[in-house]
């Protein structure tokens, strides 16, 4: 059923490092929902596997002396949806996760492996964006640090190098303190189904609570990566919570993302979702941080 030339269970980050070193053609396998699948399919058939499912370091979600959230790649979705920390601090990315697949999909699928798969559709990815995420990176050189935003590179293509693990997801006090964020992913299914767009809004408001102090527009399957709208969201910096400003920024972002047309929904369809789940987005948002939104 799955042709696998072999797999070695790896027990430490460095024990992992040094079994990709030997073998540079085997690829990292922890839960598997995804490199099973395409074993399945036949298009890794023959492939040797690394497994870092037993590295228990890579685990959990845990607040440094600096208030920074650090999330393990190996954490499932079911683990961050209902982590009291994430709840606390990044509920909007308990949430964007929830989306993901069914409940067994959930259980065993990790957040490291949606991030290292590198596809523009991943539930995580908007969110991890729009909460300008760092990506700790380990391998044979040691570790550095890369943003989110410069780890996707292409489609299904990001930045790890021979022999490189994701070892840490770290989002800083000051990219969730004071925000409202909400997330919607339309698919073509309520359940169980790949987003045809995703959209992913924070916003952190004025003491008055009528305007906008900072807010975060990110979206998948906008182009062939996640993105931010820089621009939508440079214009609404300091602006009065009106109708008006969600419907300019709607404008802006649907001026600055790259949709295309697949199956799943045509380039126009997008950029119609990009325009209405802008704006359906920012005012949960706005909403969640203690605004008022006139319906």
């Amino acid at each position: 059923m799955y042709d696998i030339k072999d797999i070695y269970e790896a027990k430490t980050v460095e024990d992992a490092i040094h079994a990709l070193e030997a073998d540079p053609q085997a690829l990292v396998i922890a839960g598997g929902s995804d490199v099973l699948i395409k074993i399945r399919e036949g298009k890794l058939a023959g492939c040797s596997l690394v497994g870092i499912r037993e590295i228990k370091e890579l685990e959990g979600v845990s607040l440094d002396g600096e208030g920074a959230v650090h999330i393990g790649p190996l954490t499932t979705f079911s683990h961050i949806t209902f982590h009291p920390m994430i709840r606390e601090k990044l509920p909007v990315l308990g949430y964007a996760v929830d989306q993901v697949g069914g409940p067994q999909i959930r259980n065993i699928g990790t957040i490291g492996g949606n991030v290292c798969n590198g596809v523009t559709s991943a539930d995580s990815a908007s969110t991890l964006f729009a909460h300008n995420a760092l990506l700790e990176l380990t391998g044979p050189g040691g570790k550095r640090t890369l943003p989110i935003e410069e780890f996707y590179m292409g489609p299904g293509k990001v930045a790890l190098r021979p022999g490189e693990l994701l070892t840490d997801i770290v989002i800083t006090k000051e990219n969730y303190e004071g925000f409202g964020g909400h997330y919607i992913k339309y698919a073509q299914r309520n359940a169980m189904d790949i987003a045809t767009l995703g959209c992913a809004a924070l916003c952190r408001l004025n003491r008055e609570k009528n305007k906008i102090e900072e807010m975060r527009l990110a979206f998948g399957v906008a182009g062939p990566v996640p993105m931010r709208c820089k621009k939508a969201e440079e214009l609404a910096r300091g602006q009065k919570i009106t109708q008006e400003l969600f419907l300019l920024a709607a404008d802006t972002a649907q001026d600055e993302v790259h949709p295309r047309t697949s199956w799943r929904a045509s380039k126009e369809f997008r950029l119609q979702l990009v325009h209405e789940l802008s704006q359906r987005a920012l005012k949960e948002a706005v909403k969640k941080a203690g605004g008022a939104v006139n319906d």
